[in-house]
């Protein structure tokens, strides 16, 4: 199974998320998961596709396969509602009524909040389990980054942890794109999705294609002697 995470936001503005699909979902299967979080009905949705602010192209064809379309981690679906009718007024339009709006640290000292309600009763990402889980994952991404350092040549492991991929260490450290330490390889060959920069933020520099950025957990540094692609078949065959 192959997975891509996407960031989700609509024309209004109202919804702006970090989601993870599967390659394997039709166009119409993603639509239907895309209804919930947008508040977009399926039969009035327009897809679009970007890499930061660049307009990759529509995602159109319902039969098709979202990896059938180059989709790769971090990218944007820009969601759009065609329908001409839905139309706001002065009875519908939220934007006509006065907000009230809290700052991130005033809803956090709310005590009549569904976060507040979570957080007394130890629900979700709040219960002792998940926090002890997360804190878990932390600590050994953070052990496993101490490891690795700008240079060394690594393997990198699949989702089932089996070696995948060659290449060399080109960056270790937080990023803007999600939070924790992340490890930025060069690929020995063309197999990454970027040339070592995500949404327009540079971390190290790469041909197009050969960079990626994993988990500390997923990579293996060690002597991994780089394979000679330019040597013919009679000279690997004299090694």
């Amino acid at each position: 199974m192959s997975i891509v995470t996407l960031f989700v936001d609509t024309s209004d503005e109202k919804v702006s998320s970090e989601r993870r699909f599967d390659k394997s979902l039709t166009i119409s299967q993603l639509k239907d998961k895309l209804e919930p979080i947008t508040g977009i009905p399926y039969s009035t949705q327009k897809i679009d596709l970007y890499q930061g602010n660049t307009l990759q192209g529509p995602i159109d064809d319902d039969e098709r396969m979202l990896g059938s379309y180059p989709v790769e981690d971090y990218m944007r679906i820009h969601v759009t509602d065609t329908n001409p009718h839905r139309v706001k007024n002065q009875y519908t339009d939220v934007s006509l009524v006065e907000k009230f709006e809290l700052t991130e640290d005033e809803y956090q000292k709310r005590t009549d909040t569904v976060r507040a309600f979570k957080e007394r009763n130890r629900l979700g990402r709040f219960s002792s389990e998940a926090a002890e889980q997360e804190k878990a994952i932390e600590q050994a991404r953070k052990e496993a980054a101490s490891n690795i350092k700008v240079g060394d040549r690594c393997e990198v492991l699949g989702d089932d942890y089996t070696a995948q991929r060659l290449g060399t260490v080109r960056f270790v450290g937080e990023t803007k794109f999600q939070p924790g330490p992340w490890v930025g390889i060069q690929y020995d060959e063309p197999l990454g999705k970027n040339d070592g920069s995500v949404n327009g933020e540079r971390y190290f520099t790469c041909p197009p294609k050969y960079g990626g950025f994993v988990r500390p957990t997923k990579v293996n540094v060690g002597d991994f002697p780089e394979d000679d692609f330019s040597m013919t078949d009679d000279e690997l065959e004299e090694m």
